[in-house]
């Protein structure tokens, strides 16, 4: 147990370094290719930092632990928004801009309405588990495939005197950073959930449990690092950039590959009121944001709040 706590705190202490040179490196290389900063938080730092939770969901398919791929992407999609943009936003508000109000966020609202509704059959049948099929993981990719395109859209008309900054670092040193920051989250992050797993397990809490809070929380750090670094260096398009992208990639693709790769899986641990969770934090990212594009400390507090509920919530089953 000891041995467990102190690897999951130097885990801790070489992910917040790693997330440094990894935002650096990718502020860097926006700036250096006149690439706004918001697509690379869209691509390369969110699907980076959602590399954890892709791993974690292909094992929990092979092995049958179904309660543990959704809890992984369930859990990290509320905790994404609620409780790490929560706290960045707590550390240091910070300004939207308006085409993550206007396209980013309805897109990310649309997969995780299209994601409801594949995923809730109980809910229209009582006799059945909520399930998730191999056509459903199909229609979850092809989702993506209209973020790719928007994507696409984005750097064809993106007006590059945004971008005219001085990067920190030259190209080869920011994709040398870059590639270094991601591996060292990735597998400090891998450190802490390991640990902290077998502590929670060891005390007797639930796969279920464990799911939506250590493990989600855990593989959700390197958002929480790299969302909080960004901010504070003033890198918002980033910021808010990585925890949008790291949503729709984790319902897209975290969960939609393996389905549509290795076939349906079913839970009985997972209901309406989780899904009401992963709604509801998108409306109220959707709804603060648009208000007057600033994302405030009271408002944080409010997603932290509606947070600590669906925590009591889940210890309480």
């Amino acid at each position: 147990m000891l041995l467990n706590v102190l690897m999951t705190i130097a885990g801790f202490v070489i992910l917040i370094k790693c997330a440094d040179y990894f935002v650096d490196g990718a502020a860097s290389f926006a700036k250096n290719f006149k690439i706004p900063t918001v697509v690379i938080g869209l691509t390369i730092v969110a699907f980076g930092s959602s590399a954890p939770e892709l791993a974690i969901s292909f094992n929990s398919h092979l092995s049958g632990n179904t309660d543990m791929l959704f809890g992984n992407v369930i859990g990290s999609s509320i905790s994404n928004i609620l409780l790490i943009l929560g706290l960045a936003v707590l550390i240091r508000p910070f300004k939207i801009n308006g085409d993550v109000i206007k396209k980013e966020i309805p897109i990310l609202l649309l997969v995780t309405l299209g994601f409801s509704v594949l995923f809730l059959d109980n809910l229209f049948d009582n006799s059945i588990p909520n399930t998730l099929t191999r056509s459903d993981g199909i229609v979850l990719i092809l989702f993506f495939t209209i973020f790719v395109y928007y994507l696409i859209a984005i750097l064809k008309n993106s007006d590059n005197s945004t971008e005219n900054q001085e990067p920190k670092y030259k190209t080869l040193v920011s994709i040398i950073l870059m590639i270094l920051g991601l591996a060292g989250i990735i597998w400090s992050s891998d450190l802490i959930v390991n640990n902290a797993a077998e502590i929670a397990a060891s005390i007797g809490i639930s796969q279920k449990i464990i799911s939506v809070t250590i493990i989600s929380i855990g593989t959700s750090l390197p958002e929480l690092i790299t969302t909080i670094t960004a901010a504070k260096k003033g890198e918002n398009g980033m910021a808010i950039g990585n925890i949008v992208g790291s949503n729709i990639f984790n319902i897209c693709i975290v969960i939609g590959l393996p389905v549509a790769l290795l076939g349906d899986v079913s839970t009985a641990a997972f209901s309406v009121v989780d899904i009401f969770y992963m709604l509801i934090a998108v409306v109220l990212l959707w709804v603060f944001s648009a208000i007057d594009r600033d994302l405030r400390r009271y408002e944080a507090s409010i997603l932290i709040g509606i947070y600590a509920t669906y925590g009591i919530y889940i210890f309480m089953q």
